[in-house]
């Protein structure tokens, strides 16, 4: 370890669906985070730990700060703001292709009020646009305030990724290793396949339906003289309509939703699983302190 290892904690902001949890996988290495086009996929603060030669940078991906409609709503933003308050560094995402709209400047309003932590803007999604469309976003991104710092990645192609590591590392404070270099996230195994199964049902659904969709795990369990693992979840939803949604026409989508996921389970846990999948009704769940506290929020 050099006499100026740095560690410290950065946390990735911005609109639904501009590539954080994308960016936080490319740049761990590993998928420690699911990713969706819907809006309020990642529901908690889950940590992604890149180890560099001359330190660590711990990634806090958090839910998108919006305006909220429900319980679970505020609970996220609530969660959201007591991890910006205690990160060292806020990196704002734009994505190279979108005009910076109304959400956006919210966005930006609302990080000021964390004035411990240092801001990065990130313009993600490079590939999507021509040079002069990078130069032209890069320029209006430049515009919003004086961050310390600017700079376009592409977690598809890879390309910046180790540019945006070394500079986001120059803004840590210099500190001890804060994890063993063999742990690349604090997500337990049983959270992170119940993410997986939420991510395969998220796929394709409707757009009311994604807030809706909640995982839970009955069991997970190694069957004796066998490598087989036995997993028993379950998906819940709020309503009677919405479970028809996620089992399809005579059990096909949720037959799918199992394949899907089972495949990057397997690939997580190095094992063949048989997965077992119930979908439940928890009415109103998301308003519902009780039923939220029962799902881990």
């Amino acid at each position: 370890m050099t006499s100026e290892f740095r560690a410290g904690f950065v946390s990735f902001v911005g609109r639904p669906n501009v590539g954080k949890s994308t960016l936080t996988n490319a740049l761990v290495g590993e998928k420690i985070a699911i990713t969706s086009d819907k809006p309020q996929t990642t529901r908690k603060a889950i940590r992604g730990i890149v180890h560099l030669p001359e330190g660590q940078l711990i990634i806090v991906d958090t839910p998108g700060l919006h305006r909220p409609r429900t319980l679970l709503g505020q609970r996220l933003n609530d969660l959201v703001a007591s991890t910006l308050s205690e990160v060292d560094v806020i990196g704002m995402c734009f994505p190279a292709g979108d005009k910076i709209g109304p959400g956006d400047r919210f966005i930006n309003e609302q990080i000021d009020d964390f004035r411990r932590a240092k801001l990065v803007a990130i313009v993600t999604k490079s590939e999507t646009v021509s040079k002069e469309g990078l130069a032209n976003q890069l320029m209006e991104v430049s515009k919003l305030r004086d961050w310390a710092e600017i700079i376009p990645v592409s977690a598809i192609e890879g390309d910046q990724l180790g540019e945006l590591s070394t500079l986001l590392l120059k803004l840590m404070p210099l500190s001890p290793e804060l994890y063993p270099k063999d742990i690349n996230t604090e997500e337990s195994t049983e959270s992170r396949i119940c993410e997986l199964i939420r991510e395969a049902a998220l796929e394709g659904v409707r757009q009311e339906l994604p807030h809706s969709l909640a995982v839970t795990m009955d069991e997970m369990q190694k069957r004796e003289d066998s490598d087989l693992i036995d997993i028993h979840a379950n998906i819940f939803v709020e309503r009677d309509s919405q479970k028809g949604i996620v089992l399809g026409k005579g059990g096909d989508r949720l037959k799918d939703v199992g394949t899907r996921s089972r495949k990057e389970i397997e690939a997580l846990l190095g094992s063949k699983v048989f997965l077992s999948l119930r979908v439940k009704i928890a009415p109103e769940w998301q308003r519902d302190p009780k039923q939220l506290g029962k799902l881990g929020f």
